[in-house]
């Protein structure tokens, strides 16, 4: 059956004009189905990258102008389009920091859309109804557009698919309460005009989805009375229209009839998912009450509704899926929700097939028969499984079956030794399927009952629970407090590593615990191997000679060593004998900071709160990671968990913006700035260096070998 697994926030949604507006215009694939591009309803294109819910760059018009179209990614080029203030169009790459400096073209006439897929060219399709191929249409943007459609005629909703090769372009037009549909193919170029039948009385379908499968292209449209119908179109023999032409009429099956609730539906959509599951948002769960807004997926083969989340806050009717994720704004958020829908047959759809886990291992379910669909619980119950030996022992090992709730029962009031055993038994019995929906609810129990209990706490249950990696902080955001609470560092650092939604004030509770933690304590702290491995490797290298590494060079710390006296002097060459500044476990844990998912803007607020003394001895340990990957670039490795170099020197950064002030003002801080500013001066000349024979190697990039050479070769190639 389809499931709705547990969801992230991607971003905080931006604040749209009204309260039924989202603030957000449209969600498009970037180059892979990890980045996404999400366009607000005003003035900003985000680029996000969904994994790490971290914005990667963020791209706005200025204050009076307004994005009228979601922006798109050229594959083809690797760029990025949007239009703004409907006739302008905005082209740039993600590069670029200044939309004011960009490549900008003004067109004749007012843009609906721009649709982009991967390995087609972009397509502008105008608010009457005209397409242009958008290089096409730079090459002349004054160019007269025609007019497609009437001076009475708008257009609802448009999108482009792949068919056969061929690009094609869809769109949907409202007159006077009729509705009309455009396929128009590219290269050749030819236009065909449908109308949808009447839905009487008469309204007007809020939400339209179309994809293409056995060679033909199948569009869904949702009424607001719950009618869910589809229509194919055929691909093949498309002919051009003329304006007098009538339009074809459209017909249409009825998929599934959703239920309403007290009224017509207001904000609802539906999505295609597969060729028999649809995702629908904003319709009533038929089995919840009044006031709830679920996310569903219908088996639309079955009619049966296979799963259902209830998104808190209010639901827009918008809804976008790439890679098996489902994008859906609701309340002030904009979450990501994974899904799945396995091939079903009919009896597995009414949830007959399979029976819960919480039987299966004592039942042996009959096979499904009409009888068993049709009557449910009044037909005959399945066999009891009895064995002659089973039988013959009934009495003395009659043991119930292990179910989640009989579980989560017992942690609620059972001593410490019975959970730990229960708990293991179900986790050594349930499939993948069921820990998915069985793990959040187990890990929420047990640190229910801890926070409540100090006397209560089953450390490796936790641990096996985290190592499942179907949790996350949002579903059991009280985890990693209770792990810090109870200084189970282990945990703490399977969180860091497991946990892609750590909220940056928790990633700060984490990194204050771990540096203000005692070196003695540390030392007793069992953490990964690997981490530790690790830093044993980094701290066991020796020093080979003194030489230039990056850019960096021991004689230039050596300088600044000698200007100074005391304390700094000490650190400085501390850190240029490669003397790790904080206690091995420490530092590893500090290790898993460093690679946690944060966003700049929220992190820096609680960064403030580290005292001076914590700020100083982290910037050392950063300074100290950073001479050891200067001196070796091999400490870094894909199939190691390790920091990266950018990681180190974002977090120097991050540091030195919220406590630049306070630093300077520190008499210990003297020698850390010092030997900061030289390494810092130190790449500032590299990169000038590298700049000066920039040229050079572009000019040998361009150089075309003019003649085939042997195996072996030496060639002297002069640089006037």
């Amino acid at each position: 059956m389809a499931a709705l697994y547990e969801g992230y926030t991607l971003c905080g949604r931006v604040s749209g004009q009204s309260l039924s507006d989202s603030g957000i215009q449209g969600i498009e694939v970037e180059r892979d189905n990890d980045h996404v591009i999400v366009t607000d309803s005003s003035r900003s294109v985000t680029l996000y990258m969904v994994s790490d819910q971290k914005p990667l760059s963020t791209w706005t018009v200025k204050q009076g102008q307004t994005f009228t179209c979601p922006a798109v990614y050229n594959s083809q080029t690797k760029e990025y389009v949007a239009v703004s203030d409907s006739k302008v169009i905005r082209i740039w790459k993600e590069e670029d920091m200044l939309l004011d400096k960009v490549f900008k073209s003004t067109v004749s006439s007012d843009i609906w859309r721009v649709h982009s897929i991967p390995g087609g060219e972009p397509v502008v399709l105008f608010k009457k109804g005209a397409m242009r191929l958008l290089d096409s249409l730079l090459t002349a943007p004054q160019q007269p557009i025609e007019e497609v459609i009437s001076q009475d005629e708008t257009i609802w909703w448009s999108t482009n698919l792949m068919a056969e090769s061929q690009q094609f372009v869809i769109f949907t037009t409202e007159q006077k309460g009729n509705h009309f549909l455009y396929l128009q193919r590219l290269n050749p170029n030819t236009l065909q005009r449908y109308q949808l039948e009447r839905e009487e009385p008469v309204l007007s379908p809020p939400s339209f989805c179309a994809s293409y499968r056995d060679k033909h292209i199948c569009l869904l449209y949702l009424y607001p009375n719950g009618h869910l119908y589809q229509s194919t179109l055929s691909v093949r023999n498309l002919g051009g229209v003329s304006e007098e032409a009538q339009a074809l009429p459209l017909s249409r099956s009825l998929l599934l009839s959703l239920p309403v609730g007290e009224g017509p539906l207001k904000a609802a959509s539906a999505l295609i998912l597969d060729e028999a599951h649809v995702a629908v948002v904003g319709v009533p769960h038929p089995s919840a009450g009044a006031g709830k807004d679920f996310l569903c997926i219908w088996n639309t083969n079955f009619q049966t509704l296979q799963a259902g989340k209830e998104m808190a806050g209010q639901i827009y009717g918008q809804l976008w899926r790439y890679s098996n994720k489902l994008f859906i704004p609701h309340g002030k958020m904009l979450s990501v929700i994974p899904y799945e829908c396995p091939k079903s047959c009919l009896s597995s759809a009414l949830g007959k097939l399979r029976q819960a886990k919480t039987e299966e291992q004592c039942v042996i379910p009959s096979v499904p028969s009409w009888s068993n669909i049709l009557h449910g619980e009044n037909a005959q119950p399945p066999r009891t499984l009895q064995t002659r030996k089973t039988r013959a022992t009934r009495k003395t090992q009659s043991t119930p079956c292990l179910t989640v709730e009989k579980v989560l029962e017992l942690i609620k009031t059972a001593p410490l030794e019975e959970v730990q055993k229960e708990v293991e038994e179900l986790l050594s019995h349930a499939d993948s399927q069921d820990l998915q929906f069985s793990v959040g609810h187990l890990a929420s129990a047990l640190v229910s009952r801890s926070l409540a209990n100090p006397s209560f706490y089953t450390s490796d249950i936790l641990v096996q629970l985290v190592r499942t990696q179907f949790l996350c902080h949002s579903v059991c955001p009280d985890l990693l407090l209770l792990a810090l609470e109870r200084k189970d560092y282990f945990l703490c650092q399977l969180c860091l590593q497991f946990f892609p939604d750590i909220p940056e004030a928790m990633t700060c509770a984490c990194l204050k615990a771990f540096i203000s933690m005692p070196d003695a304590d540390a030392e007793k702290v069992t953490l990964e191997p690997d981490s530790i491995s690790f830093m044993e490797a980094l701290i066991a290298r020796e020093h080979g000679e003194a030489s230039v590494q990056n850019g960096f060079s021991s004689s230039d710390d050596k300088d600044c060593s000698d200007a100074l006296e005391g304390d700094g002097k000490a650190r400085i060459s501390a850190a240029s004998e490669g003397i790790c500044p904080v206690e091995l476990h420490k530092a590893a844990l500090l290790n898993e900071v460093l690679q946690t998912a944060y966003s700049d803007t929220f992190l820096l607020p609680h960064l403030k709160d580290l005292s001076s003394r914590q700020i100083i001895l982290f910037l050392q340990y950063l300074h100290y990671l950073y001479l050891r990957y200067c001196q070796d670039a091999s400490l870094s490795k894909p199939d190691v968990r390790s920091p990266s170099l950018t990681q180190i020197m974002d977090w120097i950064c991050l540091l030195l913006d919220a406590h630049f002030t306070v630093l300077v003002m520190t008499p210990e801080a003297r020698g850390l700035l010092m030997s900061l500013h030289i390494f810092v001066k130190s790449q500032v000349k590299l990169v000038s260096e590298l700049g000066k024979i920039e040229a050079s190697f572009q000019e040998l990039d361009k150089m075309k070998v003019k003649r085939d050479v042997a195996q072996y070769s030496i060639e002297i190639i002069e640089l006037l």
